[in-house]
């Protein structure tokens, strides 16, 4: 019964599901005032409507109300909700003002419209709270969390954590190097050594850990970061000296104690919202102008050679974990074993239809499938097979930070020839070198322009076979 609970997500990381509610919140509250005070709504009050909205999208972003809400406290959210809401339709009574229209709308309509958003911003946001502490109480959607350092900072964070049961975080344990003599206090709580910690987060069963050993304990620090890059865990570190004035950084919080994010999701607040949009509208929009070229490919498969015409093949995706990706099947086995034998120049495996759809690309074109689900992107590091997954995670440092985004059909690395055969270490490290600095700088005027870029040169190269 637990194990069915923990499986249902909570979503408290879906900021666009969230600026649907205070849209639909904005919309009706304009609706019912204009009828209660028996007012047209006329094209000049939905034309007002369009600038309140933009005006409450930009200000929301500019003042990151849309940001995880596992983090901050609820009355910071509020206080933002109010100070978004207020400057939204000062904003546009300004505009009014300098226009000369505001005599076309009534001021009590306008007020009253500002009371009612604000009430339904707040209210919903007070039942989500509710509701998500109600299920965390019961087990569901809960993280673990593992501190390394049974230190004073360490137990602070404990207590900050106990203090705030609305973040949802399940403390599995301390784990410290040190011998127990050296350690002051309550041991109840040490569950093992710094490796146990490691092992755990390798094996999945932590989602973050907070490192709260002493920053002088540099190599120490820098031992556990390199381990820990050959996991999906987020890490933060919580320093033993306040980061307040630090200019840059990304710097969060917990409670009272400041963290510093070393591995954490960088997709997330507007950036997911953009990037989820674009890969809808880009997938559906080539999946309907491209449906003939898929009908051909699929009879000069299936009239070729003998088989079916999509292969799943499975890969790791966000956060490590499994999906399977569709393809146009280019070779005469379909191998999704252990062990997988990369496609070489002149491969005997390869069909000739497959030849030709592998050096142009188009075996990949029902990964737009998959972007569609929502288990990749069009843009992001391309999925490996799992068997060179697990060979080069070993080989190449920060190799799994790459799946902290979802898998792309084209990428950074691709477009800059490190596309096909990776028969070498330093092929593999030039391409991870790549996936990375993609995912540290990502805009959505990036992804388009690797679109972009893919269409004249990355649909056709040299190194893929």
């Amino acid at each position: 019964m637990d194990s069915n609970l923990n499986s249902l997500r909570f979503n408290d990381n879906a900021p666009s599901l969230f600026r649907v509610y205070d849209l639909v919140i904005l919309s009706l509250s304009l609706v019912i005032i204009t009828a209660l005070y028996k007012i047209q709504l006329n094209d000049e009050y939905l034309l007002l409507l369009t600038f309140t909205i933009a005006a409450f999208l930009y200000l929301s972003e500019s003042m990151q109300l849309y940001r995880k809400l596992r983090l901050g406290r609820f009355t910071q959210r509020v206080m933002t909700v109010f100070a978004v809401t207020t400057l939204s339709f000062l904003l546009v009574t300004a505009l009014l003002f300098l226009l000369k229209q505001g005599e076309a709308f009534s001021r009590v309509v306008v007020f009253s419209w500002y009371l009612v958003s604000l009430a339904g911003f707040i209210s919903w946001r007070i039942l989500y709270r509710l509701t998500k502490r109600k299920l965390y109480s019961q087990g569901i959607n809960v993280r673990n969390i593992a501190i390394i350092g049974l230190t004073p900072v360490g137990k602070t964070l404990l207590k900050e954590i106990n203090q705030y049961p609305e973040l949802g975080y399940k403390f599995i344990g301390f784990y410290d190097d040190r011998e127990r003599e050296r350690l002051k206090g309550d041991l109840s709580q040490l569950k093992g050594s710094v490796e146990d910690a490691l092992k755990l987060a390798q094996s999945g069963e932590l989602d973050s850990i907070y490192i709260c050993i002493p920053l002088t304990a540099e190599s120490r620090i820098a031992n556990i970061i390199h381990t820990l890059s050959d996991s999906t865990i987020n890490v933060f570190m919580v320093p033993d000296f306040l980061l307040s004035t630090l200019m840059h950084g990304n710097v969060g919080s917990l409670g009272k104690l400041d963290t510093i994010s070393v591995f954490e999701e960088p997709m997330g607040g507007s950036k997911e919202f953009y990037k989820r949009s674009f890969d809808i509208l880009f997938s559906l929009s080539v999946l309907i102008l491209l449906s003939p070229v898929f009908i051909i490919i699929a009879l000069a498969i299936k009239l070729t050679s003998p088989g079916s015409v999509l292969f799943k093949q499975d890969r790791y995706g966000l956060d490590g974990k499994f999906i399977g990706v569709y393809k146009f099947r280019s070779m005469r086995v379909m191998e999704n074993s252990e062990k997988v034998t990369q496609a070489t120049k002149n491969d005997s495996r390869i069909t000739p239809v497959g030849n030709f759809l592998r050096r142009t690309s188009l075996d990949e074109l029902p990964q737009f499938f998959n972007v569609l689900i929502g288990n990749m992107s069009v843009v992001g590091p391309r999925p490996h097979a799992v068997a060179h997954n697990e060979e080069y995670r070993k080989l190449v440092d920060y190799y799994m930070l790459r799946h902290k985004v979802k898998p792309g059909i084209t990428g950074w690395a691709q477009i800059n020839g490190w596309r096909g055969e990776t028969d070498t270490v330093d092929k593999m490290e030039k391409r991870i070198e790549y996936d990375l600095q993609y995912i540290r700088n990502w805009s959505l005027w990036w992804d388009i322009k690797i679109v972009f870029l893919t269409v004249f040169k990355g649909f056709i190269n040299k190194n893929a076979y």
